[in-house]
């Protein structure tokens, strides 16, 4: 009963994991405009992995997509391509775990084989969570960076304004606008380590699904029994005759 709620919960956790990362990676707002100290009739501007995003405050939104790949940076690159790794993964274990399940029949598949399948779904999830993880840590990092940088330099005097700093909302005053973790950041990061979770329990129940074996299996031994000869009748008075013969 136990490997079998192990797999259960893995598959759930690696379905809604898988769910998340894969609306992460398709949503816009990555990182977000600093609102704060903004007037009402600013724009609201968000970024995405696929798309740069501008929302007036009459609620018009314009949608600017990101085409090609030579024109961004390597890092930049990496998030796309570690997000587009761990959905692939993702989908391909929520796949793999629908078919290993132990509730669900399939022809003469052995109890060994769908264990084997828990274990591959659970590592494929693991992967799939760390892809994800990494790949908004990484954009995390960038948006820190740049925010520090921005806040320097609206802050840090440009206009020799130093003592704004402690204002807090007026960084609007450099000329910079300073960005902020977005929601698709922290859809990223909750859906990587749920499907770490589900990865961690498959791989718990690909242990008790396996099938008991004896460590030293016996071994039936069966002694030779020597069996004379029989000898139909009709031999045995073809033996008397030729004796007959001879005598």
């Amino acid at each position: 009963m136990a490997p079998t709620a192990l797999q259960t919960g893995g598959f759930v956790l690696g379905l809604l994991g898988a769910a998340a990362i894969i609306a992460a990676t398709g949503m816009n707002n990555w990182s977000a405009k600093d609102r704060q100290g903004d007037v009402v009739t600013s724009v609201y501007t968000y970024k995405g992995l696929w798309q740069d995003c501008e929302t007036t405050s009459a609620g018009m939104t314009e949608c600017r997509p990101l085409y090609g790949l030579l024109g961004f940076s390597g890092t930049f690159q990496a998030v796309r391509a570690l997000m587009i790794v761990g959905v692939v993964l993702g989908v391909i274990g929520t796949m793999i775990s629908v078919f290993s399940l132990k509730c669900l029949k399939i022809g003469s598949m052995e109890d060994s084989s769908k264990a084997k399948m828990t274990l591959t779904a659970g590592i494929m999830f693991i992967i799939a969570g760390a892809c994800a993880l990494v790949g908004a840590s990484i954009y995390a990092n960038q948006i820190v960076a740049s925010f520090m940088i921005t806040t320097n330099q609206n802050y840090g005097g440009g206009m020799g304004m130093g003592g704004m700093g402690g204002m807090g909302g007026m960084g609007g005053m450099g000329g910079m606008p300073r960005y902020t973790f977005g929601p698709a950041l922290f859809v990223a990061w909750i859906g990587g380590a749920v499907l770490c979770v589900g990865g961690v329990l498959k791989c718990v129940a690909f242990r008790g699904m396996l099938p008991d074996k004896a460590s030293y299996p016996g071994v039936a031994y069966k002694s030779q029994v020597h069996n004379k000869p029989v000898y139909d009748d009709a031999h045995s008075e073809s033996g008397k005759k030729e004796n007959l013969k001879y005598v």
